[in-house]
């Protein structure tokens, strides 16, 4: 166990240099830069600028400079916490992330929270009580809800609360609260509607959960030493709690990988329908404009948490599932 982690930590280091070259040169591709996107925009709005002007903006901004030379300055300040200057709002890019990594790290986490408490429990039912009524209303759910993306849910519930109850539940707090200090007020806002944007983005999830579940405990309840556990005189909700459930749950283990970026990217789309606050539509923003600081930053930040979320799965599923094993590959 302590060999394989820490070689999978040292296989992280190269990974991450990787990534962050990659994650630099992604936002590099695109013809111009975001000086060029900035100077359309002024040119829409009847604003024309000289030459002079145009090189002055490039030297302000560290353009004129070649790409691995704003590569190195960029991940070497990375590593110093130093997340560079974002052009299109004119702030530090760490001021940008963290006023608004608070909320999707809490709309993420009660996402995931809502996910494994119904989709556990429902998915050892259905497979449990195979072709019952019970089993047939779960499957029929979560077809819709894989089905149905989470971005049209939205809109058909903001639709409903609104035309129904005249309740916009878009936000996570009034209009009032936008430019106004945390107080306990504001966070009491927060909690009224944070539950919409919990369930809308933990549906399809758990929909998709409910149905791993359910196969996965179907294949190890005739597993043989299922039999044998039941031989042994254990009552029946024992031996499926304590031995097939374990096994099944690997799926439930393994999204600790993606749930790490999860926190951060946070149903993009879900938050840009429902006006939330959240890091997604910021980071959908700086791809847009090729605020590459600001972007190159969230790329890196979601590729460290996926392989640090990865990590954690590997070793929770050889503490969970006793027939993984690592550096035995072939021994008999």
């Amino acid at each position: 166990m302590l060999r394989m982690i820490i070689n999978r930590v040292l296989y992280t280091i190269p990974t991450l240099i990787l990534i962050s070259i990659v994650s630099f040169a992604i936002i590099e591709l695109p013809p111009g830069d975001y000086l060029t996107t900035y100077i359309t925009q002024l040119e829409q709005q009847g604003t024309q600028l000289s030459q002079a002007q145009v090189e002055a903006f490039r030297l302000q901004y560290g353009l004129d400079q070649p790409l691995y030379v704003r590569y190195w300055k960029w991940v070497t300040r990375f590593i110093q916490g130093d997340m560079g200057y974002s052009f299109d709002w004119h702030r530090p890019v760490n001021e940008l992330v963290y006023e608004r990594i608070w909320l999707t790290v809490a709309i993420s986490l009660l996402s995931t929270i809502f996910i494994w408490v119904v989709a556990l429990p429902i998915g050892i039912y259905s497979a449990t009580r195979q072709y019952s009524i019970g089993d047939y209303t779960f499957t029929l759910f979560g077809f819709l809800g894989i089905g149905v993306p989470d971005f049209l849910l939205a809109l058909v519930l903001l639709w409903w609360a609104l035309s129904t109850f005249g309740i916009n539940l878009g936000g996570l707090y009034p209009p009032e609260y936008i430019n106004q200090p945390w107080s306990w007020d504001k966070i009491l806002e927060v909690l009224k509607r944070i539950w919409v944007p919990m369930i809308i983005i933990g549906t399809s999830g758990t929909a998709g959960m409910i149905r791993t579940m359910r196969a996965n405990l179907l294949d190890e309840l005739h597993q043989p030493y299922v039999e044998s556990a039941r031989a042994s005189g254990l009552s029946e909700t024992k031996v499926i709690l304590k031995y097939p459930v374990r096994i099944a749950m690997s799926p439930f283990i393994s999204t600790v990988g993606w749930m790490l970026p999860h926190l951060i990217s946070g149903a993009t789309i879900v938050s840009v329908v429902m006006s939330l606050p959240t890091t997604g539509p910021l980071l959908l923003k700086a791809l847009q404009s090729q605020d590459m600081y600001l972007a190159a930053s969230f790329i890196m930040i979601l590729s460290v948490l996926t392989v640090i979320g990865t990590l954690i799965s590997d070793i929770l599923l050889t503490i969970v599932d006793p027939r993984i094993r690592y550096g035995n590959v072939g021994a008999s």
